[in-house]
C-alpha cells in the first residue's frame, strides 16, 4: 500500500476508528484498549490478558515500527506500563507536529497464517480487492490477487485458491487448513466497506491471522479522502 504524497489531502484514521469501522462490518478485529497514561496501559493489559502488544496511536505515522513505536509480547502490566513510556521516548527526537492520541494496547493473536487483505481505490476503475500472503512477505514476494467489487464468497475463495502460497492455507505438510471461507469473508466485507464508503482510498488490513477456526485482525491501516 502506498503513503500519500505531501499536500494530498487523503489522511490516515487512527487505528482505533479504523478497528471500529471494521468491527461494524462484523469482521474479526483484536481485541484492545486505548491507553492515555501508563497506568492506563497496565490496566488494559490487565483486563485484556497478558502477552499484549502496544503500538502509538497517530495519523502521522501509519507504519509504527519504522519509528519504533510498536512493542511485541508484552509479558506483564508493570512491562506494559514501561513499554508505554519507551515508546514515547522513542518519538521524542521527531517533530512535534506528531499528534499522539495515545498508545493501543491489543490481545497477542494466537500464532497461525498471515494473509494481507485490501482494497486500493483507482480513479479510473474504482476499487479494486486485493488478497495475499501477508506480514512481511507481502512486500517480499509480492504473492497476492485482485478483483473488482461486488465480491461472493466463490470469488474471494478462488482468489486465495490463486496465490502461489495457497498449500500454506489448504494444509501444507501436514499443518492443519486455514479457515478459508472466514478469510473469503473478510474480503467480500471490505469489497463492502469500499462501495459504500466512496472516500476510503486505501485499506490494507495486514496481518489478518488465518487460524483452523475463524481468523483475526490484528493490524489496520485505512486511508481516507477528506
Amino acid at each position: 500500500m502506498t503513503t500519500p504524497p505531501a499536500g494530498d489531502r487523503t489522511r490516515w484514521l487512527p487505528e482505533p476508528e479504523a478497528l471500529h469501522l471494521l468491527a461494524d462490518y462484523n469482521l474479526p478485529v483484536i481485541a484492545h484498549r486505548l491507553a492515555a497514561t501508563p497506568e492506563e496501559a497496565a490496566q488494559a493489559a490487565r483486563n485484556l490478558g497478558c502477552p499484549v502488544v502496544l503500538k502509538v496511536v497517530s495519523p502521522e505515522i501509519p507504519h509504527k515500527s519504522d519509528v519504533g513505536g510498536v512493542r511485541l509480547n508484552v509479558a506483564t502490566p508493570e512491562e506494559a506500563a514501561a513499554a508505554f513510556t519507551t515508546i514515547l521516548d522513542r518519538l521524542t527526537p521527531h517533530p512535534s507536529r506528531l499528534t499522539i492520541q495515545g498508545i493501543l494496547v491489543a490481545k497477542m493473536a494466537a500464532p497461525g497464517t498471515e494473509v494481507i487483505v485490501g482494497m486500493v481505490r483507482d480513479p479510473q476503475f474504482g476499487p479494486a480487492v486485493m488478497v495475499g500472503l501477508g506480514g512481511i512477505f507481502v512486500e517480499l514476494y509480492k504473492d497476492v490477487a485482485f478483483r473488482l467489487p461486488p465480491l461472493s464468497p466463490g470469488e474471494a475463495r478462488a482468489m486465495l485458491g490463486e496465490l502461489k502460497a495457497a498449500p500454506l492455507l489448504t494444509g501444507y505438510r501436514g499443518q492443519p487448513p486455514r479457515d478459508l471461507d472466514a478469510l473469503a469473508a473478510c474480503a467480500c466485507a471490505v469489497a463492502r466497506i469500499a462501495a459504500e464508503h466512496p472516500g476510503i482510498q486505501e485499506i490494507d488490513l495486514n496481518p489478518i491471522i488465518a487460524h483452523e477456526q475463524g481468523c483475526m485482525i490484528v493490524d489496520a491501516k485505512i486511508l481516507v479522502h477528506e
